[in-house]
């Protein structure tokens, strides 16, 4: 009996924008502890054009072993339209939001218009806001707050062989590297949420927002370097990190912390230390209890997402090609018909 059919975006191999292709592709099965989830949104994130470029940022033996044609992406919005028999705490008409399956490249499948998802990565939609933000949230909204409010996972860190852990933030400090961005953002608000001074670091264009989401001091990096007025600071959240993150250990004060996002390339640890500043890192994991938590804030406006763009999944190559140009004002999200 031939499976259902669904419309998805898949590659066929690895390569730019223009390898995306809109097309039929088999509905996902049904397995024990999953939930299948008629996808209304999908947020854009980093890792789908690094799965879609082929992984070549990452050291060779991190890069997963896919099976084309594939489907990318992770964070969705949606109803539930079916659940395994063993699945308890969501029902047939919920809607629901998830980072389905993440750290896992190429398992999760959800530039499409049904993704199945276990149910543990699963948590209820805040009802506060529409699929489209709810979409947005997942992958950027887990990365702050494993990485500044609890790790929430025991799986093993790849990046570092000690576990992450976040530092206080009431009345500290926390400058913000990116602020604009997708994880940036959110991150600010955070740390506003935790009763920290916030210094923002974005460009100009991005200074009312950042004051509208709560930083205290907004700093355009085309203008004033960061580092060169910035010290005493308790934690550095670079959203961006790799090469150029051990510009900021010269405005922390002894002690301080640096969260860098993107760890690869840091080679200042020998400094770091001397400091005594801890350099820590994790990655960020599914987790339906923590979507749940974190989502009252987005519930009741305490944290909003932010929009940069919206496409329809069929014109995910152009959602791409808008990441790629970057400066991105919040997220990108790809909407679904129906």
């Amino acid at each position: 009996m031939a499976r259902e059919m669904m419309k998805a975006v898949r590659i066929h191999a690895f390569g730019g924008p223009e390898v995306l292709q809109y097309e039929d592709a088999p509905m996902p099965n049904l397995a024990a502890g999953e939930v299948l989830v008629r996808v209304h949104a999908i947020g854009v994130n980093p890792p789908d054009w690094y799965l879609r470029d082929g992984l070549r940022a990452l050291p060779p033996e991190w890069r997963p072993q896919v099976t084309f044609p594939l489907i990318l992406g992770s964070d969705v919005s949606g109803t539930v339209v079916a659940l395994a028999d063993d699945v308890r705490g969501f029902a047939i008409g919920d809607a629901v939001y998830s980072l389905v399956r993440f750290f896992s490249m190429g398992e999760s499948r959800a530039y499409a218009e049904y993704v199945s998802v276990p149910a543990w990565q699963l948590a209820h939609k805040p009802a506060g806001i529409d699929h489209v933000h709810a979409a947005a949230a997942p992958m950027s909204l887990l990365t702050a707050w494993q990485f500044m409010v609890d790790v929430g996972h025991d799986a093993p860190n790849p990046l570092q062989p000690e576990r992450h852990t976040p530092v206080p933030l009431a009345g500290r400090t926390v400058l913000v590297n990116g602020a604009a961005g997708g994880v940036g953002h959110l991150a600010v608000q955070i740390a506003k949420w935790k009763e920290a001074r916030v210094i923002a670091v974005a460009s100009a264009r991005n200074t009312a927002l950042l004051r509208e989401l709560g930083a205290d001091d907004v700093i355009d990096y085309a203008r004033t370097p960061p580092e060169t007025v910035v010290r005493d600071a308790d934690l550095v959240v670079d959203t961006l990190g790799g090469l150029t993150a051990g510009r900021f250990l010269q405005t922390l004060k002894p002690g301080g912390a640096l969260f860098p996002v993107y760890p690869l390339g840091f080679t200042d640890h020998a400094a770091a230390k001397a400091r005594g500043i801890a350099v820590s890192t994790t990655q960020v994991r599914s987790s339906g209890g923590q979507l749940a938590e974190a989502g009252r804030l987005l519930n009741d406006g305490t944290i909003r997402v932010v929009l940069d763009s919206t496409y329809p999944l069929a014109d995910a190559r152009a959602a791409h090609e808008r990441a790629a140009a970057g400066h991105l004002q919040g997220k990108i999200v790809l909407t679904v018909a129906g």
